[in-house]
């Protein structure tokens, strides 16, 4: 699960952003938007900056969150309100989510 979270992440380009339900739900996995904080925490070499929270909240406090917002800022993003404007910068995965078989084998 964590390496298709991952490798979710890396397809979000330099000026866009999702949220972290939206990584979930383009890696097969809906509802688990916890697992991409846990995804992200231990991976080094992700664009880690380019998820944010719903509503294009960012989410992490202190100097992680400022960190993550001049990152945002260098590539472009725009924020309005203390937001990333969303209309213009939110990420849209190509394609149907995956989904993960759920299906039981046999006749």
């Amino acid at each position: 699960m964590l390496a298709t979270i991952r490798e979710t992440v890396r397809k979000i380009p330099r000026g866009k952003v999702a949220s972290y339900g939206d990584v979930a739900r383009a890696a097969g996995f809906p509802g688990r938007a916890r697992q991409v904080v846990w995804a992200l925490r231990a991976a080094a070499g992700l664009p880690w900056h380019r998820v944010v929270g719903a509503g294009g909240k960012i989410l992490l406090p202190g100097e992680n969150g400022l960190e993550q917002r001049l990152r945002l800022e260098t590539e472009g993003v725009v924020f309005h309100g203390g937001r990333v404007w969303m209309e213009k910068h939110q990420h849209q995965f190509g394609g149907k989510a995956r989904r993960r078989a759920t299906k039981k084998r046999g006749r």
